[in-house]
Parts: C-alpha cells; sequence; structure tokens
C-alpha cells in the first residue's frame, strides 16, 4: 500500500469518522481544516480514493461536499471576460508571467477564491455533520499558491475541511507544490 493510501484510510478517515472531527484535524478554532497531500502524479488515482472515501463517510451520515478549485478558477475568470481563448491571447501578446499576475490579482482580489470557495460550503452547515473535501488545487498551478487560500478562509470555514494537495512534503510543515515551487513553510493546518 502507498505511503499516501495508507494516511488516507489509517489516519484521515478515522479523524473524519469522529462525531466533530475538528479537535483532531486542526489545533485552531478558527481553522477547522487539514492538507491531505500526495504525489502530483498519482492525482487521478487520488480523486477515485477520495470518491470511495467520501462514499464511506457519507454512510456514516456525513454530509460531504466537494469544491473544486478548478471549477472556482473558472468561475472567476468567466467573471472577469477571461476565458480560455481570452488566456490564451493574454499569454500570447504580454507572456506567461504577466498573465499568471493579471490571472492572481482575479483569484485575490476580484473574484476571490476563499470567497468561492466559501459559497460552496452549504449554508446549514454543522460541524457534526458536514465534511468539506477541497479537491483539484493543481488546476490553480502556477497561478495561485494554496497557503494563501488556507489563510483567507480562516474564520469563513466552521466545518471540517481536507484541502488534497498535489504536492511534496518538504520537511515537518513545509509543502513544495505540484513538487515544484519552493516550498511553503508556513502552513499551520495539520498535514497528513
Amino acid at each position: 500500500m502507498s505511503d499516501w493510501r495508507t494516511r488516507l484510510t489509517q489516519q484521515l478517515e478515522p479523524d473524519l469518522r469522529l462525531a466533530d472531527p475538528r479537535t483532531q484535524i486542526s489545533a485552531y478554532h478558527d481553522m477547522p481544516y487539514a492538507i491531505f497531500h500526495y504525489p502530483p502524479e498519482d492525482e487521478f488515482v487520488v480523486r477515485q480514493e477520495t470518491s470511495l472515501l467520501k462514499t464511506r463517510l457519507e454512510q456514516i451520515g456525513k454530509r460531504m461536499t466537494l469544491i473544486s478549485l478548478a471549477d472556482c478558477l473558472a468561475e472567476a475568470l468567466d467573471a472577469e471576460g477571461m476565458g480560455p481563448d481570452i488566456l490564451v491571447e493574454t499569454e500570447a501578446s504580454v507572456g506567461l508571467d504577466a498573465t499568471v499576475e493579471t490571472v492572481f490579482e482575479i483569484l485575490s482580489e476580484y473574484q476571490p477564491l476563499d470567497d468561492l470557495v466559501a459559497r460552496r460550503v452549504p449554508e446549514d452547515a454543522e460541524p457534526q455533520r458536514d465534511v468539506v473535501f477541497i479537491v483539484r488545487a493543481g488546476a490553480l498551478f502556477p497561478l495561485y499558491r494554496t497557503s494563501a487560500l488556507l489563510e483567507q478562509l480562516k474564520g469563513k470555514l466552521h466545518v471540517p475541511a481536507i484541502l488534497f494537495y498535489p504536492g511534496l512534503l518538504d520537511g515537518a510543515a513545509g509543502l513544495r507544490f505540484m513538487g515544484v515551487l519552493d516550498a511553503e513553510h508556513n502552513y499551520r493546518p495539520k498535514i497528513y
């Protein structure tokens, strides 16, 4: 069994099965979320296993919400008139760095990613019943780092949530997004 499968089934799943998993997944009351990291090349297998975990948790009465960061990104870009064709044209005319900066500004200022995520959580969500899986984080690469998203979600998310993170662990609390970018060592959420 792979390392990530062991962490998923023997560490994360038992924590999420608790009546109220918040204290197990986080030491911070206003940040009831954690990070589950896995090798980026295992994305599709992790998606399958995440779907199975979702089903197992639903079978014990948890209400599961999947929030796709790819969908949030598409919604933000569409709202600002930056569909795929415009992105390609922008990159061709001003270059990759300027295009990345533009998308980052959209997700930070005009269509804040944390607001898009928070709006997808059911209004009647309860910590003892609901669990949120935040998936498809790789869609943000190299446009937006998830460390910023997690910090901005502080106080906006009140139910247990897990960010499924394609990246490599670097030391005890550092993560390298997609295994490429320099490690961010400022993650406060628990890392599985």
